[in-house]
C-alpha cells in the first residue's frame, strides 16, 4: 500500500489517494518519514541494524563459514545479548549461512588380523577434568597433486585439539608423530584413555605400543559406526567444512598454514 501510494503520489496526491484505501495519511507521512530519518524507526527495527551489522562482521571476519549457533555464540563471547532466534531471523533476512558438511571417502582401513582394544567410552565423550580422555582420527583434504591428510587429537574436557599433523600419504607415521607431539605437550597422568576408530594406523603395533609405554590406556569403537568416535567425527567434519572447502590448495604447506589458523 506504502508503495503503491508512492508510485501515484506526484499524480493524484495523497490526501485523495488515502480517501480511496484504508490508510490515514498522517500513516503514510510517519512511514515516509522514517525511511528519511533513522532516528525515527521503531526502537526494534534500530536494535535489528545494529545487530545486522555486527552479524554481518562476526560471518565476514570467518570467512563466510560460521552459521546460526556459532555467530550467536560469537555474539555473547563479544558481550551482545541477543537470542539465538534473533540472530537465526536476521541472517535469515540477509541470506547468510554457514557452510554445509559434504560426502567424505573412506579413510578407515582396518586390519582383521591386528588384536582389537575395549571400547571404554560407550559414546559418552565426557571427561572431568583435563588428560582424562583423548579421542582421535584423521580426515583428509584435496590438493593439485593428491591428497592430504591431517590427523588430529583431541582433548575431551577442553574440546580443543591437542595436537595435529599433516602428510601426504595415511602411513602410520603421521598419526604417531601426532600423538607424539600431544604427549610431550601435555605430559598425561597415567590413565588417560585414547579413544580412535578401527583404523589401521590406529591399531598398529608401533602405535599401540607408544600407546602402553606413556600409560595411555586404548579403546576403539565398534566398526563401520561413526557414533563410536562421534566426537572426532565432529572435529574432522567442521575442520572439512570451515577450512578445506574454503579454497583449492595447491601444496602440503598450504595445508598447513592453513590449519594453523
Amino acid at each position: 500500500m506504502i508503495a503503491f501510494i508512492d508510485e501515484h503520489r506526484d499524480v493524484y496526491g495523497v490526501e485523495p489517494i488515502c480517501r480511496l484505501l484504508p490508510i490515514a495519511p498522517s500513516t503514510y507521512y510517519r512511514h515516509a518519514g522514517r525511511r528519511s530519518d533513522p532516528e525515527q524507526w521503531p526502537t526494534r527495527v534500530r536494535r535489528d541494524a545494529e545487530l545486522k551489522a555486527l552479524i554481518r562482521a562476526v560471518w565476514d571476519e570467518n570467512f563466510g563459514v560460521y552459521g546460526v549457533r556459532k555467530v550467536w555464540r560469537q555474539l555473547l563471547r563479544g558481550g551482545v545479548k541477543v537470542a539465538r532466534c534473533t540472530v537465526a531471523r536476521l541472517m535469515r533476512m540477509m541470506g547468510l549461512e554457514g557452510v554445509r558438511r559434504g560426502r567424505r571417502i573412506k579413510t578407515t582401513q582396518r586390519d582383521n588380523a591386528v588384536p582389537c582394544p575395549l571400547d571404554r567410552v560407550k559414546r559418552r565423550f565426557r571427561a572431568d577434568w583435563p588428560n582424562a580422555l583423548w579421542v582421535a582420527d584423521f580426515t583428509y583434504c584435496w590438493r593439485w597433486s593428491g591428497f592430504v591428510y591431517v590427523a588430529f587429537v583431541t582433548d575431551v574436557f577442553a574440546r580443543r585439539i591437542v595436537d595435529w599433523r599433516v602428510s601426504a600419504s595415511m602411513r602410520t607415521d603421521f598419526v604417531l608423530d601426532a600423538l607424539n607431539r600431544a604427549l610431550h605437550d601435555r605430559q598425561p597422568p597415567p590413565g588417560l584413555i585414547h579413544h580412535s576408530d578401527h583404523g589401521s594406523q590406529y591399531l598398529s603395533i608401533r602405535y599401540t605400543e607408544r600407546l602402553v609405554d606413556a600409560g595411555v590406556q586404548p579403546s576403539a569403537g565398534s566398526v563401520g559406526d561413526s557414533y563410536d568416535n562421534a566426537l572426532a567425527e565432529t572435529i574432522n567434519g567442521l575442520y572439512t567444512a570451515e577450512v578445506v572447502h574454503r579454497r583449492s590448495w595447491r601444496t602440503l604447506q598450504d595445508v598447513e598454514l592453513a590449519t594453523l589458523e
